[in-house]
């Protein structure tokens, strides 16, 4: 069984809430999709007890011995990636349009490392996530890789739970495609209500159990009143409404997380959101 936690957008709390639910499930194994920030592992100690390279990328390469400097390859980059024979890995695209250009037959592809993918066991369980490399862009390869690396710490009665990246682009998509449920984490202002119409429909394209959370709720209650408005116009389920805790950035900042702060009000209301997904997980395995 899988959960995804996604948002529209960055600053939700969408980590903050897949931390929180994490620590609720008990055994739920761990996955870090939003690769391009990953900091689940930050709460927890462990260690790393499988490493290996990803290869997401390819950048070109050229042959001195051959290269006769016509400029070919340069004149035809979009990128701006070659100048004087000299290829900017950081600018190259891996198109391959200079390959196909170079009379001399000089130019190739080759694969480029883009992350390092770790299986990590904490004292709270496994976490399945990666180290990108500077200047790298996640990739949906990656996200599935890493969801695979997590499943196979995982039986039918174990819950994976998903960290994915804020947006709707390739590895959003990537995490919430066959993934059994994906709670929205949205927040009361004017972009978080654009942004999580945007993930809402990419979620209904893919036919995946569609769950909602407004996270600060009362910091713009006209807002959330909207998003609320929206949901029961579209037949999704709104499962939590959070209320703004000055005690969430004191768990962030000592890197805990907020169900172990019993006076917390985010945390009374995480620990209702929780029963209600159970609800709804229940009634995916009947």
């Amino acid at each position: 069984m899988e959960l995804t936690v996604i948002s529209g957008k960055g600053g939700t709390g969408k980590t903050t809430i897949a931390l929180a639910l994490s620590e609720l499930a008990k055994d739920a194994v761990k996955t870090d999709c939003d690769v391009d920030a990953p900091n689940l592992y930050l709460f927890y100690d462990g260690r790393d007890v499988k490493k290996e390279y990803f290869y997401g990328e390819k950048k070109a390469v050229i042959d001195k011995k051959f290269c006769t400097d016509c400029k070919e390859c340069e004149k035809v980059c979009q990128f701006d990636a070659i100048k004087d024979g000299i290829v900017n890995p950081f600018k190259c695209e891996g198109c391959g349009v200079c390959t196909l250009v170079c009379p001399q037959k000089a130019i190739g592809l080759k694969e480029e490392k883009t992350a390092d993918v770790y299986i990590t066991q904490t004292n709270k369980g496994i976490i399945s996530r990666a180290q990108m490399e500077v200047g790298s862009e996640g990739s949906g390869k990656l996200i599935t890789q890493l969801r695979s690396n997590a499943r196979k710490f995982s039986d039918e009665n174990t819950l994976i739970i998903i960290d994915g990246s804020p947006g709707i682009g390739c590895p959003v998509i990537s995490s919430i495609t066959g993934s059994d449920a994906v709670l929205i984490v949205t927040e009361p202002t004017q972009s978080g209500l654009e942004d999580f119409v945007r993930v809402m429909e990419l979620c209904r394209h893919f036919g995946v159990l569609t769950l909602v959370c407004i996270n600060k709720y009362d910091i713009n209650e006209k807002v959330a009143e909207e998003i609320e408005g929206f949901c029961r116009e579209n037949d999704v389920y709104l499962i939590g409404k959070i209320p703004y805790d000055d005690t969430v950035m004191k768990s962030i900042n000592e890197l805990k997380p907020i169900v172990y702060y019993e006076g917390s009000k985010a945390n009374q209301a995480i620990r209702q959101m929780w029963d209600n997904i159970c609800k709804h997980i229940n009634c995916l395995n009947q």
